[in-house]
């Protein structure tokens, strides 16, 4: 993005936040406030979807960069969470779940009502994507895959048959984008080991649909959410982002576990109306 788009975008920001402000001020507040969590693995498109959430004025957003909200991009205790719901005056709670996948169910019976978006991006440009911003996933997979707890909130949640297919595949050659790939993988299956495709409340997102089709796509997410759309809210949104790449080297069989993976979203995606 060049200088001046980017200033354009921060400017416009910064009047969209006075905007909310000013009219969150003057309304009362909500008797039900509804939560919503963006999920998914990073990199995949979660921050395009929070800024355009932003962009309402019935939201009050907080990004995992927001120290009110989270340590480290990690969610502070729910006692903070509630307390910064409580005084917010938006009727639609918005924040980020990524080190948080595995914790979703009790959030969201905690915090009813509650809804939740699962971003799912092709592995190819989240792997492109992630190796540019993080460098280390080797290490991480093979400390998952001789303990899935010593990696913190990455090995959270995992289930024994997940962590048996890690050992099965990581060995200690693995290269960067394998390991990512990986990392993809046993993130993103907790959408299917909870339940998610069978939960009401719970939608499955296709990041290339939703930048392909911004104004379609997001009309319908604002309806499943109970927000107020208009075609200004997806306006920032480019498709730019699509395989802009050359594919990454992925070994074989982590590639297939993966694709067998993103084919499971695919029929998710086919019974939505956001991916239909």
């Amino acid at each position: 993005m060049a200088v001046a788009e980017k200033l354009l975008s921060r400017g416009e920001r910064k009047l969209t936040l006075l905007a909310k402000s000013v009219r969150q001020r003057v309304s009362s507040t909500p008797e039900a406030r509804s939560f919503v969590f963006v999920a998914g693995m990073q990199r995949s498109g979660t921050n395009m979807v929070m800024d355009v959430l932003e962009r309402s004025l019935d939201t009050d957003v907080y990004h995992e960069t927001d120290p009110r909200a989270f340590d480290k991009y990690e969610m502070r205790d729910h006692s903070v969470i509630r307390a910064l719901a409580d005084n917010s005056r938006a009727p639609f709670f918005v924040i980020k779940a990524l080190c948080e996948l595995d914790l979703l169910p009790n959030l969201m019976r905690e915090f009813s009502p509650a809804r939740t978006l699962w971003i799912v991006r092709d592995v190819e440009d989240v792997v492109n994507s992630a190796t540019r911003s993080f460098r280390n996933f080797p290490a991480q997979v093979g400390r998952i895959a001789q303990d899935r707890n010593t990696a913190q909130w990455r090995g959270r949640g995992m289930s024994d048959e997940t962590h048996a297919r890690v050992r099965e595949l990581y060995h200690p050659d693995i290269n960067e984008a394998t390991a990512a790939a990986i990392t993809w993988y046993f993130r993103n299956v907790l959408f299917f080991e909870h339940g998610f495709e069978r939960h009401p409340a719970v939608r499955a997102v296709c990041y290339e649909r939703l930048v392909s089709e911004p104004d379609n796509q997001f009309r319908e997410i604002f309806g499943f959410l109970g927000i107020p759309y208009s075609s200004r809210i997806s306006g920032i949104v480019s498709a730019s982002s699509i395989r802009k790449n050359p594919p990454p080297p992925i070994e074989p069989a982590v590639k297939a576990l993966c694709d067998g993976l993103a084919e499971r979203f695919a029929s998710t995606f086919e019974t939505t109306d956001v991916c239909a």
